[in-house]
């Protein structure tokens, strides 16, 4: 009896036991893909099956309202909300075709290039007075324009001054052509000055002009002021031009002179620089000069008086001194040649010339 009873309890004991106990599962292997002979080329074409061509994408409906192919009136009213702030995207929010029509402004019914939208004037003339009060910032606001267009500086010019021979046996002579200023970009005083003469002779014409010069543009100024020749006969002239520099970089010199005696004369002169190397220079220059009568005491008749045409090659030691030489020829034209040919002069006549262009 107490045998079968210990037997009994161990039984017992080791039911839990055998409860507990989990069996290993083995591990199945995964299932391999099957390969596909046909597109690794390992069958011939005639044993695969057909592909299938690919559809391509739809193509985007254009919005030709953002691209500002249509006039706005016949474009749906936009949310200013939805047009400024960006959306969950980011940089895919941004509408980029609007790109497109703000910068093409030949559309019927697009707003001109100079239109100002009514929101730009929204915000203060001058943002920083709110952060820094107008006292503040008025002192910056002025040198700013001063540093802009209205700095105090100067320059002497000094364009020609050269000597010259004739060709064709005549008598050789000199000429100088300078101008100095002083003032603003906008607003300055000028000074010209131009002769020639002969060598070993007495001086033949010689100018001086002082003149007030205001810019009336990017590129030009309008000059007015009072011209005196000392050579030959000492006259006054009222003087109106222009100076600048006009369209594919020619510079340009006009004006109009009313001398004290009636006399209404013009002259243009214009020039440009071809640059051959960075210090190698070709300069191409022609002068005129007009009558509106005839001045017996000068030897001028009415109309076009004279023409000279000209071609300079300098080289720049440095750009404030470059020497150079060139050719020129001078020729006086219409009623002013006959009355030379009548007086036994020639008319016209080729030099060479040597001289020095210099500024500082």
């Amino acid at each position: 009896m107490i045998r079968a009873a210990l037997v009994a309890a161990s039984m017992l004991a080791a039911t839990p036991l055998a409860a507990q106990h989990h069996p290993v599962q083995e591990a199945k292997p995964a299932a391999q893909p099957k390969m596909d002979h046909c597109a690794m080329g390992h069958l011939p074409p005639e044993e695969c099956p057909p592909k299938e061509e690919p559809q391509p994408a739809p193509e985007p409906e254009m919005d030709h309202c953002a691209m500002g192919h249509l006039p706005p009136e016949q474009c749906p009213p936009k949310d200013r909300q939805e047009e400024h702030e960006p959306t969950a995207g980011g940089m895919a929010g941004m509408d980029h075709g609007s790109h497109g029509g703000m910068t093409d402004k030949s559309v019927r019914g697009a707003a001109p290039e100079k239109a100002v939208p009514a929101r730009a004037f929204d915000g203060p003339r001058h943002a920083a007075d709110t952060i820094w009060g107008s006292e503040a910032m008025e002192p910056s606001r002025q040198q700013l324009a001063r540093e802009n267009g209205g700095m105090i500086t100067g320059m002497i010019l000094i364009e020609r001054l050269e000597a010259r021979f004739a060709a064709d046996g005549g008598e050789d002579g000199y000429v100088w052509d300078a101008q100095g200023w002083y003032g603003s970009d906008v607003n300055r005083l000028v000074l010209k000055t131009e002769g020639e003469g002969e060598f070993g002779g007495a001086l033949e014409d010689a100018e001086i002009q002082a003149l007030y010069s205001r810019a009336i543009g990017p590129f030009f100024d309008l000059q007015a002021g009072v011209r005196f020749d000392p050579e030959p006969d000492g006259r006054t002239h009222l003087v109106v031009g222009v100076q600048g520099l006009a369209p594919y970089m020619f510079h340009v010199d006009g004006a109009l002179f009313l001398s004290d005696r009636g006399d209404l004369t013009a002259r243009v002169e214009a020039e440009y620089d071809q640059k051959i190397t960075q210090r190698l220079i070709l300069q191409p220059r022609i002068e005129a000069e007009f009558s509106a009568q005839d001045i017996p005491e000068r030897a001028i008749g009415a109309g076009i008086t004279k023409v000279e045409p000209g071609l300079r090659l300098r080289y720049e030691i440095v750009p404030e001194f470059a020497p150079y030489i060139g050719i020129e020829y001078e020729a006086e034209v219409a009623e002013t040649a006959d009355i030379a040919r009548a007086n036994g002069e020639d008319p016209d006549g080729l030099k060479a010339v040597i001289g020095l262009r210099a500024w500082f």
